[in-house]
Formats: C-alpha cells, sequence, structure tokens
C-alpha cells in the first residue's frame, strides 16, 4: 500500500490499542472496491478517509468495525471501540434517550433502579419504607463510587452540546426522528469514548449530519483534543482540515488504499503532485510503447526480424501495464428534477394539522397552503418537527388531528433524509422500477446511468450502498415522477462537493413547488424562497435575508 513521508506513527501506549487489517479485500458484487490492502490503526491517528462516493468508504469502515466481513483478509480489533453509521440503529426503541446514552458505561441500570426504588420510599411505610431506604442507599453507594453523578453531569454536557435538550432526553427512542436518534447514538459513542480516553477507537461515518452549526464547532474540538485512535468520513472540509492529521484516501479508479501521513492541507497539495506525476509518467509510456509499435509494425513485416518485432511488441505492453491508471474526472450525475405535471393552482393544503408521541406535543394547528410552483422554506430547532410535518405532507404519517388535502392533479415526490422511501432488502433495479412503474426499461437504464448507476451495480441491494450512494438513487425516484410538489428533507445531505451543486442546480431549475428541510445555507439560497414556516409555531412569513442564520442554527 503506497504511502508518504510526514509525521510518523504515534508512540505506542503501554497497553496498545489498535485496529489491524491483513491483506483486505472488499467487493460490491464483483467489482472489487480494494485489494489486498494492509492498514493499521492506533493511538494518536485521527485519519479522514477521503474518496469520492460510491469507491467504498462505508463499507471499508463498517468492516473495520466488525459490523460485516469483508471478502478475503482479516480485521483484528484490541480494545473498545465505538462506530457510528450512516443511518442511525434501531436499538432498544422503548429506553429513553437518557438511557440509551448512560448504557455506554452501564449505569442505566442503576439509574433505573435508583429511581424505582425512590418511588418506593414514597409509597411505602413502617418496616418496608425502611428496606426501600437500605437499598436505596446501597445502590446509590455503588453508583457514586462508579462515578455515577460527575458521569451524568458529563453525559448532560455532552448531549446538550449535540443540541439534545432534556425533553428529548426523557422520550423513548421510538419518538425521535431519524436525525435525533443518530445524535443520540453519536453521544453515545463520544461518552464511552471520554471514559475510555486514548483506549478507545472511533470509526464515525459522517458524524455532523443533522448538526447544527455550534454542535459541529463543539464536536470539532472534541475531536481535535481526542487522544485514542480515529477513522472520519465526512464532507466537512473544514472538520477534517482541523482534526486529522493522516489521510487514506480510497482509489476507485485503482482499487487501492493511499496513506498519507501529514495534516489535510498538506495532503491535498501531495495529492494533486501524485496524480501530475502519475499523468506524466502514463504519457511518457504511452509515448514510448507508441515508438515500439509502430517500430515492431515495420520489422513484423520481414520473416528474419519476427522475434524482435514480438519482443517489442510485449515490452510495448509491459509499459502499459505496469502504470497506474489515470484518474480521469471523477464522474458526477448529471441531476435534473423531473418537469412538473400540470396541476390546479393549489395543489397542496393542510389544515389544522397536530402531532403527538404520548403526551409529548411536536406542533399543533399548522395551515399550509403549497400553491404551483411555490417555494417553502420549513425552519425550526432540532425536535420542532420539520421532518415530522414533512412526513405528514407527502402522507407517510397521520396527523393526530387536521387533514392534508390533495388539489386537482397533484404529483408528489419525497425525499426523506433517512432514505426511508427505499427498500433496503431490493436492488437498485427494483427500487427505481417501484418508483417508476410505467416508465421503460431502456428509459430507467438511462435514467441510473445519469445517477451513475450502471452494470452489476443495478443488481446491488439499496441497503449495502452508502449515504451518498442512496441520496442519488433517492433522487433518480424523484426524476422518474413527473411531480409538480417535491418535499425535499435535508437532500444535500452524504453528498460530495460536485454532485452538492447538481442538486442546488437542480433546485434553480426545477418550476414545481417546492418544501424544504435543511441545514445547508446554500441550498436555501439556491431554492430563492417565498415564504417560511416557523415550527413548533406553525407561523407563516415571507422569505427575509434576515432567516438565513437561522437555517444552520435550526
Amino acid at each position: 500500500m503506497p504511502g508518504r513521508g510526514g509525521a510518523g506513527p504515534a508512540a505506542p501506549v503501554e497497553s496498545e490499542h489498535v485496529i489491524t487489517a491483513t491483506g483486505l479485500e472488499l467487493r460490491a458484487g464483483t467489482r472489487i472496491l480494494l485489494a489486498d490492502t494492509t492498514v493499521r490503526l492506533q493511538h494518536g491517528d485521527r485519519v479522514g478517509l477521503v474518496g469520492r462516493n460510491g469507491a467504498g468508504k462505508t463499507t471499508s469502515l463498517r468492516v473495520l468495525a466488525g459490523e460485516s466481513q469483508p471478502y478475503a483478509g482479516t480485521i483484528t480489533i484490541s480494545g473498545p471501540l465505538g462506530y457510528l453509521p450512516q443511518d442511525p440503529r434501531e436499538g432498544d426503541l422503548d429506553m429513553t434517550a437518557k438511557d440509551r446514552v448512560l448504557s455506554a458505561r452501564g449505569l442505566d441500570v442503576m439509574v433505573a433502579q435508583l429511581e424505582k426504588v425512590h418511588i418506593q420510599m414514597a409509597e411505602l411505610t413502617g418496616a418496608e419504607r425502611d428496606a426501600a431506604v437500605e437499598r436505596y442507599g446501597r445502590i446509590e453507594e455503588r453508583f457514586s463510587s462508579l462515578g455515577g453523578y460527575a458521569a451524568e453531569s458529563e453525559a448532560a454536557r455532552i448531549t446538550s452540546n449535540l443540541g439534545l435538550p432534556d425533553r428529548i432526553l426523557e422520550q423513548p427512542m421510538r419518538t425521535l426522528s431519524g436525525g435525533q436518534r443518530r445524535r443520540v447514538e453519536l453521544a453515545r459513542i463520544l461518552f464511552a469514548a471520554a471514559d475510555a480516553g486514548d483506549g478507545t477507537m472511533l470509526l464515525l461515518d459522517e458524524p455532523t449530519n443533522h448538526l447544527d452549526a455550534d454542535s459541529i464547532t463543539w464536536l470539532r474540538d472534541f475531536l481535535k483534543s481526542f487522544s485514542g485512535g480515529l477513522v472520519i468520513i465526512s464532507h466537512d472540509v473544514e472538520l477534517l482540515a482541523a482534526v486529522v492529521n493522516k489521510v487514506w484516501f480510497l482509489d476507485a479508479v485503482r482499487g487501492e488504499l493511499d496513506v498519507y501521513n501529514m495534516t489535510w492541507s498538506r495532503y491535498l497539495d501531495a495529492r494533486a503532485t501524485d496524480e501530475q506525476r502519475r499523468r506524466r509518467e502514463r504519457a511518457n509510456a504511452e509515448k514510448k510503447a507508441s515508438v515500439l509499435m509502430t517500430q515492431a509494425a515495420k520489422l513484423g513485416a520481414k520473416a528474419t526480424k519476427a522475434a524482435a518485432a514480438h519482443q517489442m511488441v510485449r515490452r510495448a505492453e509491459a509499459l502499459i501495464s505496469n502504470l497506474d491508471e489515470v484518474r480521469v474526472s471523477d464522474r458526477v450525475a448529471k441531476i435534473r428534477f423531473p418537469e412538473p405535471a400540470p396541476c390546479g393552482k393549489t395543489p397542496l393544503t393542510a389544515k389544522n394539522l397536530s402531532k403527538h408521541y404520548g403526551s409529548l406535543e411536536i406542533f399543533t394547528g399548522v395551515d399550509l397552503a403549497i400553491d404551483r410552483g411555490s417555494r417553502v422554506v420549513v425552519l425550526g430547532f432540532n425536535g420542532a418537527g420539520k421532518t415530522t410535518l414533512l412526513k405528514l405532507l407527502g402522507g407517510r404519517e397521520k396527523p393526530d388531528t387536521g387533514a392534508v388535502e390533495p388539489g386537482h392533479g397533484l404529483k408528489l415526490g419525497y425525499y426523506a433524509q433517512e432514505h426511508e422511501t427505499l427498500d433496503p432488502d431490493r436492488t437498485v433495479w427494483e427500487n427505481i422500477r417501484s418508483a417508476a412503474p410505467d416508465a421503460g426499461a431502456q428509459e430507467l437504464r438511462n435514467l441510473l446511468g445519469t445517477f451513475l448507476f450502471t452494470g452489476e451495480q443495478l443488481e446491488q441491494p439499496a441497503g449495502t450502498l452508502s449515504g451518498g450512494e442512496k441520496t442519488r438513487l433517492a433522487l433518480a425516484g424523484l426524476v422518474s415522477s413527473a411531480a409538480n410538489v417535491l418535499l425535499l428533507d435535508e437532500p444535500t445531505n452524504n453528498l460530495d462537493p460536485a454532485s452538492r451543486e447538481q442538486v442546488l442546480d437542480a433546485l434553480r431549475r426545477y418550476a414545481g413547488a417546492v418544501v424544504l428541510v435543511t441545514h445547508d445555507p446554500g441550498a436555501v439560497a439556491a431554492l430563492h424562497p417565498e415564504r417560511v414556516i416557523l415550527l413548533p409555531d406553525g407561523s407563516e412569513d415571507h422569505w427575509s435575508a434576515d432567516y438565513l442564520d437561522l437555517v444552520e442554527l435550526a
């Protein structure tokens, strides 16, 4: 595996905790993502795992975490490991968010015991109450000896910095949005890491998804000071520049992992230099090979020179075959939202919508009228119900009160931030077929090709795709829909910069109506919204630049 100079490996700690991959080979179907690779993560390594969408970054991280098996090779994990996948884990959905975080150190059980005995102390009398008081004292003593109260305070600090208020922490996991569950999982991992210190390995796949600007800043500082081993996949260049001291570049062209033992800024220069060198080497080799082939053709016409000609051909072929492939410019999905089908003046109306999860009120009394071609942004702090509102408008959930009323000719297109519109057990082809059942097979193949799905990838289960690939597949389904109202929930998450620009350009050009939820100011600027809906109050206002500051905070 190629490597570059720079800061050497961190000195091993007394009890070394490492992840080692030996002879690793990864495949997606028969496509080789990574071949015969050996790599090691140890204490002090803060690695940025980068490469184009679909190169295999998420697959690589999943294998390093022991969540799936490589096609060949071995993975050895020594010490505690925290792994944040792109899609939130289900876990125990009846557990509260607070208990889920505390469970990282096994404290949730004792907290539940303390709460149970505390209730008994209030309800019982006489000897039974005395026994409960004694039991409470024993549990509390053990809880304190394990640093329980300090740990609770530490967990509260982490969750607060990740934008999880107390009211969210007291809710069962099943009532949380996908983004909230993912932030709970991130808090749980960081809470465990703060206890284990440099003995922990963290593998984080797009950890800034669903975080506001303040939370991203806090996470950046946390990871900068983290002393264990870290591998992070992120499209947040500022995060990579601030945190990583090594870069692993997964080259989709060559199926190799290039290791750069250096900071992000130095890596960018080194990578550009490497690409220029490969192009020069290939150009020189191709020139020499061309001369040899021309000479061989001349000699081959003479029987006495046939052996020499054959040797020249072999030398020319060897010159080319021994070269690394030159990286062509990464292909970018050509994203264009559909030409909207004809519809009435107001294709979508919602009246008096409210939604509760148990005793928790998400929002109430929301009215909304989406006119033909209108452009609306939904704003609100995390947990205010933005994703829930889009699910109600899209018919994915039912309101507790009120109704969503389709107007004349309504054709809805819904993009879900957690890709719930995709069936993970069905293939890429089966998913696009169900999204556009009336389209011709060749038309759909052409469409998938523009979204960079070709050949055997069409038979790949959607659940095995990376976050960026799932985003592209879900957007391809939208394009095939002829929708005249698009409900878009964080459509630029998981995308590399080039693909994100394609989505923004598609937003600018789309002639239908859009209801947009996003933390991306660039997406709002591309939309040129006319109105804003503020949750949880459901109040409506004309859009102004004053609201732009709320986008990243919301």
